[in-house]
């Protein structure tokens, strides 16, 4: 019998129903298309045998200048490190650290409203707030470790000893959201002292010099947005600053302004503070209803995906999105909870040089590309960390071996 050449072009159509995805590949997991060829993504390996307290949803990893290689992890609970050869987290949790929530709440408490008022599975109007699941963002600062977490506000800093914990950073603002240091090394604040639109940043290189005088480049500038700041993402030569509503750049011009703020992009806002990534110089994140690239401009891009992702989403729990990149395979990742679950359970990728979408179904809670270390690293909902893209084994996946379907 002859072989057929089907032609089905590469990634996944999951828009409509399954007769409007003919010919096309319409399920797959474990598996993804490269240059032209269906392979099925690598395997993973434990690199801790300790477990963290508390649920990570950050990572970041470096090098210091003898190039002792790091690992920072933050959970709700605790604030981790790793050496390149250790196998145990090293708990460097700051001393009087306020911990979070593991999971989104609603702020005005279950039930809100008056008992009875409607019937089961009636969908509501938005009246309550949601308390976002808690999360770190992390950042490095020259060889240091940087980082806020939300629910507790303070800016920490980290200077690669395992032996010492974390400290507040002396002067900083407090009731932060986010830290982001941009290219030009100043670190700089998001939702800085409780204000939801305002980014603080220290002298040059000294981060604990925070008020402006004749003398020093600190600053403080409130954006003009109807959202509140999110997360910063470094770019390049400038830096992206996202809040739930829209986007902004922020420019380095130099005294007497040092940074000159432009909002780049509306109705772009990002879906959680870790949802963006950079490749190259460009930027992707997820909203709350779509996925944008900034590439000189923000532009929404099409999703093939889109019904799979955005109609199978927790939209309560989508605080816990994170991103990264795969640049190996020119590719980026996000994880996020399914509405059948409350903690991310699926991901979805799209090949940004190719063009074309995968999802499917694996559990990860943070991850970090490959570069510093020689795989992407990944953390479960258990606490461990893994080694991505090696061997072919899929212990603990939902699904264990890789399959595509037209």
């Amino acid at each position: 019998m002859a072989w057929v050449d089907l032609g089905l072009p590469p990634g996944l159509l999951r828009r409509g129903t399954a007769h409007q995805s003919k010919g096309r590949w319409f399920e797959q997991t474990l598996v993804r298309w490269y240059e032209g060829a269906m392979r099925p993504i690598g395997g993973w390996l434990a690199r801790t045998t300790t477990p963290m307290s508390g649920k990570c949803r950050a990572m970041v990893t470096w090098r210091d200048n003898v190039t002792t290689r790091f690992i920072a992890l933050g959970t709700h609970t605790n604030l981790y490190a790793l050496t390149q050869t250790s196998a145990t987290p090293v708990d460097i949790t700051p001393v009087g650290f306020t911990t979070g929530r593991a999971d989104a709440t609603f702020g005005a408490g279950y039930g809100v409203g008056p008992y009875g008022a409607s019937t089961y599975g009636t969908p509501r109007i938005d009246n309550v707030s949601v308390q976002d699941a808690s999360m770190w963002v992390l950042d490095t600062d020259g060889q240091d470790l940087v980082g806020v977490m939300s629910d507790d506000g303070k800016l920490y800093e980290w200077l690669r000893n395992t032996s010492v914990k974390a400290v507040a950073t002396t002067g900083a603002p407090s009731n932060n959201s986010a830290v982001v240091v941009t290219p030009e090394r100043f670190v700089m604040l998001l939702g800085a002292n409780g204000v939801s639109r305002r980014c603080q940043w220290a002298d040059q290189e000294v981060r604990t010099t925070w008020t402006a005088t004749s003398t020093n480049q600190a600053g403080d500038y409130d954006i003009q947005s109807q959202g509140k700041l999110m997360c910063g993402l470094r770019l390049r030569t400038s830096t992206l600053i996202f809040t739930d509503l829209d986007a902004h750049m922020a420019t380095y011009v130099g005294l007497p302004y040092v940074y000159r703020f432009d909002r780049i992009g509306d109705a772009c806002g990002i879906i959680s503070r870790g949802a963006a990534a950079a490749h190259e110089s460009r930027a992707m994140w997820m909203g709350t209803n779509g996925f944008f690239l900034y590439d000189g401009t923000v532009r929404l891009v099409p999703c093939d995906v889109w019904d799979e992702v955005f109609k199978d989403i927790n939209i309560t729990q989508r605080s816990k999105v994170v991103a990264m990149t795969n640049a190996t395979f020119s590719e980026v990742w996000w994880f996020y909870p399914s509405a059948a679950s409350t903690e991310n359970d699926k991901y979805v990728t799209y090949n940004i040089q190719e063009d074309h979408w995968n999802v499917g179904q694996l559990s990860r809670l943070a991850c970090v590309d490959a570069g510093v270390f020689n795989n992407p690293l990944m953390v479960d909902a258990s606490g461990y960390v893994y080694d991505h893209e090696t061997g072919s084994s899929y212990t603990g996946a939902a699904v264990t071996t890789p399959f595509a379907t037209s």
